[in-house]
């Protein structure tokens, strides 16, 4: 607890000291060894994908704590390679990015069909593989945001992967199409015993009301959770909340005076909590986004994070851009600095 409380300074005990009256942690359904008996047993579920979630625990520094720290390198695509890479070349190179992984103690490696095939026959045996089977291609001029299957689910198994993960833009026009798309897609790594993580993110302009983004307020990204969980996706992936009221301020939708004054306040623990809450109260875990780099507050930033999803009740943190955008030694410090998070005791849901 000292090292976190030293890293957040001023903040520590904003964060750390931190009681949720909102929505009782009681009420949750939390992580922990026993997840796949206590939370998946009486699911749909076949044997094999129970199976596919228990190895997704029982690797890395986090095996058998119920927690999850993922690397996710889909960035070559989803914001071009040169954007992504330019700050270390050495990760054009899909081997890098999985020995990333490796060394940082990851549960999984979460990357595209041609980074996570290129190495399959080497790696698929010695760290679990989370195929990302849709992105966001931003090649294509004027840019659209759309996300579109990049190849198939039996291809992702034929690899030797243990999961599969896709977006859903939601909000967006395409929106409804890729529900359809992936609620198809997960159905079929379901019966091949894969287990499917979904990133329940939001798209659209008017999102943006008065000068505030709205896309990243608690109310719609839970939402998004929700409707996430709805196609029987066994994890899902938000970005951290920041504020709330994106129904009542772009005036759509249907919400309750309650959302805002009993299930939430601005703390961003109690926030974070209305998302694990849309999430079935916690039996599909949240996994939070770790964000973008910003150079050298990378390793405060990504410690801060992990302590709101921790504390809220959340399943772990999926650290990319922190983690590969530097030399590799750094990215190993700031994923271990990240579970080591989940790994103190004293830090505790709140």
């Amino acid at each position: 607890m000292s090292k976190i409380s030293d890293l957040l300074g001023p903040q520590a005990e904003y964060y750390l000291g931190h009681t949720c009256r909102t929505i009782d942690k009681g009420a949750l359904h939390l992580p922990g060894p026993d997840a796949v008996d206590r939370i998946w047993m009486d699911s749909d579920r076949n044997v094999r994908t129970l199976g596919s979630l228990q190895t997704l625990w029982g690797h890395g520094r986090l095996a058998g704590t119920g927690y999850l720290s993922i690397l996710p390198v889909d960035q070559g695509i989803e914001h071009s390679a040169g954007a992504s890479f330019a700050p270390n070349p050495a990760y054009f190179d899909p081997e890098n990015i999985v020995k990333l992984a490796i060394e940082g103690g990851c549960n999984a490696v979460a990357s595209t069909f041609g980074v996570l095939g290129a190495v399959a026959r080497k790696y698929a045996h010695k760290i679990p593989f989370i195929v990302k089977i849709n992105h966001n291609e931003l090649l294509s001029y004027p840019n659209t945001y759309d996300q579109i299957l990049f190849g198939t689910i039996r291809e992702a198994w034929n690899m030797g992967a243990v999961a599969v993960g896709a977006t859903i833009y939601f909000g967006s026009q395409e929106s409804r199409r890729q529900l359809v798309e992936v609620s198809k897609a997960f159905e079929c790594a379901h019966s091949l015993g894969m287990a499917t993580i979904l990133w329940c993110y939001l798209r659209n302009g008017a999102f943006r009301k008065d000068g505030t983004d709205y896309h990243a307020s608690a109310d719609l990204t839970g939402q998004a959770d929700h409707l996430g969980v709805t196609i029987e996706a066994d994890i899902v992936k938000q970005k951290l909340p920041v504020g709330n009221g994106g129904f009542r301020a772009v005036g759509f939708g249907k919400t309750r005076d309650e959302v805002y004054t009993q299930l939430a306040s601005d703390h961003p623990i109690d926030l974070c909590r209305y998302q694990v809450a849309c999430g079935y109260m916690g039996r599909v875990g949240l996994i939070n986004s770790g964000g973008e780099s910003h150079g050298e507050s990378d390793l405060k930033e990504a410690v801060l994070t992990a302590v709101v999803n921790k504390r809220a009740g959340g399943m772990g943190l999926i650290s990319g851009r922190k983690a590969f955008q530097k030399p590799m030694a750094e990215g190993v410090r700031l994923l271990h600095a990240v579970q080591d998070v989940y790994l103190d005791p004293e830090v505790t849901v709140a």
